[in-house]
């Protein structure tokens, strides 16, 4: 059994902010704004974080600078909030040794998306049975379903069977697209079969927090560079308080929407990251997208229209 007593379950809830990782402009990482971003994030109330996810560039990073990245971060947390680490991998073998490793530095749980391309609804549900079994019981598992780029899609029955299967699995990472209906599908059956509700944290950058909250979602696990909205509104949403929060949600949503984008938002989310001094340089490790001087003159408009609708 690992010590952390912190770990994730099915009851965690609120904001756990998909954390970039910062490299220098040489594209070095950048320890020091590792640091700068943590504070950034607690300082913007976040619930919990999740480092080495897919918008964390966790593919990018050779294995010392992903316990770099693990160490560091765990050091400055220093046991604030819940750390939840991305350890998807091709390799099962990868995949046990990192989440090992994790835990051993305190992580809450590990981030687990399939690898690409499982076609059958048995395929989905061996692979991560065969991973659940690998990890053990002790390693709490949050599913990431993301079909957009892994290409696999993870049915509502396959989720319920792992639910049913491994106690360890006690979150959702929900951001298939479109997916309110799975979501609502599950905490429906969940509710009419009997069957244990675990936490579900929705992505896909927060663009549709308000309606998935009111679908039973318990929060966001994304990555919008202005997380005290996310924290914000789901913060209104517990105090029953629906109509406020998204009025709020709806003062962000040009700039979510425009950080949303395939194919530039990292680079645009580590940018506005960068304006807002969390980060030394917006570098995004190559290969990655890359911004033109038009991208940065429309950034620089919406930031400030936001600006002036918040004040």
């Amino acid at each position: 059994m690992y010590s952390n007593n912190s770990l994730i379950d099915e009851k965690s809830r609120g904001v756990y902010v998909i954390a970039a990782t910062p490299f220098k402009d040489d594209g070095e990482l950048d320890l020091e704004s590792v640091d700068r971003l943590t504070d950034f994030y607690l300082e913007k109330g976040v619930a919990g974080m999740t480092i080495l996810g897919m918008m964390g560039e966790a593919p990018k990073l050779t294995l010392e600078e992903t316990t770099a990245v693990m160490q560091r971060t765990f050091k400055r947390v220093n046991g604030a909030v819940p750390i939840v680490v991305g350890v998807s991998h091709a390799s099962n073998r990868h995949v046990k040794s990192l989440a090992s490793e994790a835990m051993d530095l305190g992580a809450a749980g590990v981030m687990l998306a399939p690898v690409a391309n499982l076609k059958t609804n048995e395929q989905v549900y061996n692979y991560y049975a065969t991973v659940a079994q690998l990890l053990g019981p002790d390693i709490p598992i949050c599913l990431q379903d993301f079909p957009q780029v892994t290409g696999v899609h993870t049915s509502v029955s396959v989720i319920n069977q792992l639910v049913d299967d491994f106690e360890q699995v006690v979150m959702l990472k929900h951001e298939d697209f479109p997916g309110m209906r799975k979501l609502s599908q599950i905490r429906q059956e969940a509710s009419e079969q009997g069957r244990r509700r675990i936490s579900i944290l929705v992505g896909n950058g927060g663009l549709f927090l308000p309606q998935e909250m009111l679908r039973g979602a318990d929060g966001a696990m994304t990555g919008f560079a202005y997380p005290e909205m996310l924290v914000q509104v789901c913060a209104l949403f517990d105090a029953g308080k629906p109509d406020e929060a998204e009025d709020l949600f709806n003062i962000y949503l040009p700039l979510l929407r425009h950080e949303f984008q395939y194919g530039i938002g990292l680079a645009l989310r580590k940018e506005i990251l960068h304006r807002r001094g969390a980060i030394s340089s917006a570098y995004v490790r190559r290969p990655g997208p890359l911004l033109d001087a038009n991208d940065h003159e429309e950034l620089g408009r919406l930031m400030n229209r936001l600006e002036r609708s918040l004040a």
